[in-house]
């Protein structure tokens, strides 16, 4: 399958139109951002390691009944998937509070939550990615009831189904973020990524971490960071 236009090229990805048109081409990137676009960098082989992961991870997915847009991984930077229109919607669940939410709340980092908390974030970079709830989805007409509730439940699977899986590989998913699409056909479906860039991965025994918050907050072995989760969970 051959590129013929880009149709977007974002913050760590482009995307090309190919000769099918319910097909697209997806391109990684070194290009590191944080904090809504403010700091900006380089990690070196990001893209390849985010490429090669976040296709193991969907295919893994895909076997326990979540309908994702993979279709083929072309070479260790591009992959073939399914043409969707992204929700316009950022889905992040949260075991251990990290990040934002330990800000927001004022939780010690790295305490378990006493539940699993779904959160929405409308996705417009000039907004800064405000936080919605289900009435604000509701009256921007993002998605209807039972798209949000698809939504809701496969975002609760996945991280039963992914938690579990690295568990096995000594890896604590502390939080994550995904995105879903809708096919031509109106099916919501995973699309977009998951990586370190998207998850919070921390050693299980040590808690070292293994993600884009090692670039965020300046802690240096962002490469070394990312070729672990590759090696954990690829075995190469």
């Amino acid at each position: 399958m051959k590129k013929t236009v880009q149709l977007y090229e974002g913050k760590a990805k482009k995307v090309y139109a190919t000769e099918d048109e319910n097909l697209c081409i997806v391109s990684y990137k070194d290009d590191a951002t944080a904090f809504n676009g403010l700091k900006k960098g380089t990690i070196e082989g990001k893209g390849a390691v985010n490429n090669v992961v976040s296709n193991h991870l969907m295919r893994m997915l895909e076997q326990n009944g979540i309908p994702t847009h993979l279709v083929e991984e072309l070479n260790d930077r591009e992959t073939l998937v399914k043409k969707v229109s992204i929700v316009p919607l950022e889905v992040i669940i949260r075991n251990i509070a990290a990040g934002s939410l330990s800000k927001r709340l004022g939780l010690p980092e790295g305490e378990k939550l006493k539940k699993t908390v779904l959160e929405y974030c409308y996705k417009d970079d000039d907004l800064g990615d405000p936080l919605v709830n289900e009435y604000h989805i509701a009256a921007l007409g993002i998605a209807d009831d039972e798209e949000l509730a698809t939504i809701a439940a496969y975002s609760f699977k996945i991280n039963d189904l992914l938690s579990a899986y690295l568990k096995d590989a000594g890896i604590e998913l502390i939080d994550y973020k995904i995105e879903f699409g809708r096919t031509a056909d109106g099916t919501i479906i995973l699309a977009d990524e998951i990586s370190p860039d998207t998850c919070r991965f921390w050693d299980s025994k040590t808690g070292k971490k293994l993600d884009k918050d090692r670039f965020r907050r300046d802690l240096g072995g962002v490469e070394d960071a990312y070729d672990e989760i590759r090696k954990r969970l690829l075995g190469k």
